[in-house]
């Protein structure tokens, strides 16, 4: 009879161990869909009719522009892949998960390999303040969520939407800044040389 036990119990940890991995699975193959369906709705058309090179008639400051650009739609894209990673208070990685300084941080530093401040006010400081209506994917946009300025910041992704690590109990998401509870706290928007 033990051995029938036995035999019983290891069949229902292989089964839940699949099952394990299998969820997993599935909660990774549905990050990748979502990032790939978003890619297609992030406005690339102001890199449509650009070359990949520079011609070599073009300026050293032409150059870094379309430098800039080209890594600002990078940490866009970038922002994307995590959507669904878990909030965490003070989190800075994917494994872990984010709050919402510790996702740009992470981002940031994986595209250009240069760190930023530690949180949201920190990263407020540094960079160029743009106006909203010359947002381009790839700015910082700040919020005020806990009743002081710049607390909260999210990656800017064009069509007056943003990525972020919302909250406890939420996952790193997609929003719109026109809704009343985002234009209502919004603070500025930085624009970093990356």
């Amino acid at each position: 009879m033990p051995q029938v036990y036995a035999a019983q119990r290891h069949r229902h940890l292989k089964f839940v161990l699949y099952n394990h991995v299998l969820v997993d699975y599935i909660a990774a193959m549905r990050r990748t869909c979502i990032t790939l369906a978003l890619l297609l709705l992030l406005p690339l058309s102001a890199r449509a009719d650009e070359s990949s090179e520079i011609p070599p008639f073009a300026s050293a400051s032409t150059a870094a522009s379309n430098s800039m650009f080209g890594h600002a739609q990078e940490v866009a894209l970038r922002a994307l892949s995590f959507i669904g990673v878990r909030y965490k208070w003070g989190g800075t990685s994917p494994d872990t998960g984010f709050d919402c300084s510790g996702l740009i941080r992470y981002v940031f530093n994986q595209v250009t390999g240069k760190s930023l401040p530690g949180n949201a006010r920190e990263i407020s400081q540094v960079g160029e303040s743009i106006d909203r209506t010359e947002l381009q994917p790839g700015d910082l946009v700040f919020f005020n969520t806990l009743r002081r300025p710049f607390s909260h910041v999210g990656i800017y992704l064009g069509e007056s939407r943003f990525v972020h690590a919302p909250s406890r109990g939420g996952k790193v998401e997609i929003v719109d800044m026109t809704d009343r509870y985002w234009q209502t706290r919004y603070n500025g928007a930085r624009r970093l040389a990356i």
